[in-house]
């Protein structure tokens, strides 16, 4: 069997394609063929080092595919059964995984493995991002980073469709204009000392937004903070640009008693009941045009590599894949 390890921590050139001996359930899990495996900015960490495991291990933690094996204790889930799953670790670039059958989502049958595997993680980011970490309510004015992004585009498009207005940033015009297209009111091309707070103020009367989505990080914290209007909630879910100055009481308190949160989507799936409802509503947005899954390319598992140096580019709109049949 075919899977992408990381040997030692570092670049993708550290990402290695190995044989091993195919996996086999333990009590309470499944083997799943996988048909489609997510990239995820946790995977960069993770070969980074930044979040450390024992070396080898398997890269991935996000995909679907159709279960061949179960293990003994399993009840819900049978052989023949088309699953996905998120934040498993060493479930993800290899032809055949184990998940814990807890952690398995049941894939409709009108809808693709590549279309479950990227919308897992992302999906389920935005709806806890809408639903629980800040309720985003009709009239609401949201700024959203890397809105062109594969969880950008799905953010701005759900919280358009609450009612909100959305402000988007984004690195090139294209991406701006995709942002637009996923219903973004305005767009802010960031760089070249372009004062993005400045422009977002100006944008809303002066007012600043009610929330502001942050998966950058260190590069637009700061923007995030003086985005916000008295009262406002700076919701920091990832880092892409790397791990941000800490945020202390002054600077909320000088900015007009700001909240701030850093949410994760372990939080927000801690039993099985909690998953199936975010991932079912995911799912019915899918299934009914109102969340636009956009795959940006799909990689055979040789070129993993490739994969996650486009990812961290940053170049890409929308979700990455890795397909290990190829």
């Amino acid at each position: 069997m075919r899977a992408v390890q990381v040997t030692e921590f570092g670049g993708p050139e550290v990402l290695a394609l190995v044989d091993l001996e195919g996996p086999r359930p333990g009590p309470g899990e499944v083997v799943v063929e996988v048909a489609a495996a997510g990239v995820n900015y946790i995977d960069l960490y993770q070969r980074e080092g930044v979040y450390q495991a024992p070396t080898p291990f398997t890269a991935g933690s996000e995909g679907a595919g159709r279960v061949v094996e179960v293990g003994d204790e399993v009840r819900d889930v049978a052989v023949g059964d088309r699953v996905a799953w998120l934040m498993v670790p060493g479930a993800g670039y290899a032809e055949r995984v184990v998940v814990p059958a807890e952690r398995c989502v049941p894939v409709p049958d009108e809808m693709t493995d590549a279309d479950a595997a990227a919308v897992m993680l992302q999906g389920v980011t935005v709806d806890y991002l809408t639903r629980s970490t800040y309720v985003v309510s009709p009239g609401d004015d949201v700024l959203v980073h890397a809105a062109a992004g594969g969880t950008g585009l799905l953010l701005t498009r759900a919280c358009t469709q609450l009612g909100a207005r959305v402000i988007g940033t984004a690195s090139t015009p294209e991406k701006c204009r995709a942002a637009e297209t996923a219903g973004a009111v305005a767009t802010v091309q960031y760089g070249d000392g372009v004062d993005v707070a400045a422009e977002v103020r100006r944008l809303t009367d002066g007012r600043g937004v009610h929330v502001a989505y942050d998966g950058v990080g260190a590069s637009t914290r700061t923007a995030s903070l003086d985005s916000l209007r008295r009262r406002g909630t700076y919701v920091l879910f990832g880092q892409a640009s790397g791990a941000p100055d800490p945020v202390s009481g002054p600077d909320l308190n000088k900015r007009g008693s700001l909240y701030f949160t850093r949410p994760t989507v372990v939080d927000h799936v801690v039993d099985r009941a909690e998953l199936l409802e975010r991932c079912e509503r995911v799912f019915a947005a899918v299934r009914d045009g109102s969340m636009v899954v956009t795959v940006a390319a799909t990689f055979p598992l040789a070129e993993a590599a490739e994969a996650q140096r486009l990812l961290a580019s940053r170049r890409s709109s929308g979700k990455i894949l890795v397909d290990p049949r190829h």
